[in-house]
């Protein structure tokens, strides 16, 4: 290792060790006063790390840096707040064995639990999407951190491998998955392929909903129950990869019906007709109220605009114009058609980042098509 690097090394200050045994341990950079975790690892992939490093997914750790010494790959990632689902599990489980109360945030519920599958569904999406696709391998609750904002984090990248894809592919040879939620292919009965964290999701599930309450197993809208996720766990964990989901973007649309919900990203609640206008999708009945009160105004100011110098053909073309405008901004600000997909900054931490690149994507699309607009009524009319 070069002295630069150790240089860089030497800012990270260890205040406290996380998990000794496995190497992991809370630092403080010095100069910045942050706090970052730190792994040494055994057992790793620095491509891997190194590719997560370069191209950061939205619900991981951020990488900050990695490098190889002595055998060991030592990591430098964000420091995540908050509690594993490991423990929020135990924490039900011990609630339902018990006549003592529990925080009510505390105990799971089977609308929780189905919030927490569908995010790490949406994660694996990503991951799964990645060029090249990377499985995980080692999903497991003590791996899912809940943050104190109630977002789901993927921790642990150890035993993560990039897919191939290709036919005949060698099976694994090594076992580096968690005994109870690796897949049979883990075992040397296949290669590891985006179904191997399917079943792993569906062990997961399994047991969360194992640890829930049998008098309390309803959820607070009153009908949902235990059960209601059987059938997405009987395929989940399918002994033959080849009759479970085939992407975990089924999965995540079965989470999401068995929910009641929309398999849609722009939506949220329960569906009635995912294809009507924003505020109309749902049927709620507020929603729709203020809708229809800012569709009326939209319409009645864009319909009746006057330009100065501005008649006929031209001046129709310029009010379809600014409807269409102001109908487009309604339609990014409420991510719909989950439009927010193709915006920049989509995939940041930072909530400010994101509504800044939503603001950004309106004043863009608002000047590319006025620019449009002007072009065609000089081209064609004068």
């Amino acid at each position: 290792m070069d002295i630069t690097r150790r240089l860089l090394i030497s800012y990270y200050k260890v205040i406290t060790p996380i998990n000794e045994p496995h190497k992991i341990y809370l630092v403080r950079h010095q100069e910045s006063g942050r706090f970052f975790v730190k792994k040494i690892l055994d057992v790793y992939s620095a491509d891997v790390y190194r590719d997560l490093q370069e191209h950061p997914v939205s619900g991981l750790p951020r990488i900050i840096d990695s490098w190889e010494d002595d055998g060991h790959l030592i990591v430098i990632e964000d420091f995540i707040s908050g509690t594993t689902l490991r423990d929020r599990i135990d924490l039900t489980s011990t609630a339902s064995n018990s006549t003592e109360a529990a925080s009510q945030y505390d105990i799971l519920t089977i609308e929780q639990i189905g919030k927490y599958m569908v995010s790490l569904c949406g994660i694996l999406e990503r991951l799964h999407s990645h060029n090249p696709p990377l499985i995980h391998r080692d999903l497991k609750p003590s791996n899912i951190m809940i943050t104190n904002c109630d977002n789901v984090v993927l921790l642990d990248f150890n035993a993560a491998r990039f897919y191939s894809g290709e036919e005949g592919r060698e099976s694994d040879t090594k076992l580096l998955g968690t005994k109870g939620y690796a897949a049979p292919e883990q075992y040397g009965f296949g290669e590891s392929s985006p179904q191997t964290d399917i079943y792993s999701v569906g062990k997961i599930l399994q047991e969360c909903v194992s640890a829930l309450p049998i008098q309390n197993s309803d959820t607070k809208d009153g009908n949902l129950t235990k059960n209601v996720f059987d059938d997405i766990i009987r395929k989940c964990t399918q002994m033959d990869p080849s009759r479970r989901y085939p992407s975990v973007q089924e999965l995540k649309e079965a989470l999401l019906k068995c929910l009641g919900q929309s398999s849609r990203p722009d939506i949220r609640g329960t569906v009635i007709n995912p294809y009507l206008p924003p505020g109309f999708r749902t049927l709620n009945p507020w929603k729709m109220i203020i809708a229809s009160v800012v569709y009326i105004f939209i319409f009645q100011i864009s319909l009746t605009l006057t330009v100065q110098n501005s008649s006929g053909a031209e001046l129709w073309i310029e009010r379809f114009l600014v409807l269409f405008l102001a109908l487009l901004n309604v339609a990014i600000g409420s991510n719909y058609l989950g439009i927010h997909r193709y915006l920049p900054f989509h995939n940041s931490h930072s909530m400010g980042m994101r509504v800044a690149g939503i603001v950004l994507s309106m004043a863009i699309v608002t000047v590319l098509l006025f620019m449009t607009t002007i072009f065609l009524i000089s081209a064609f009319l004068y």
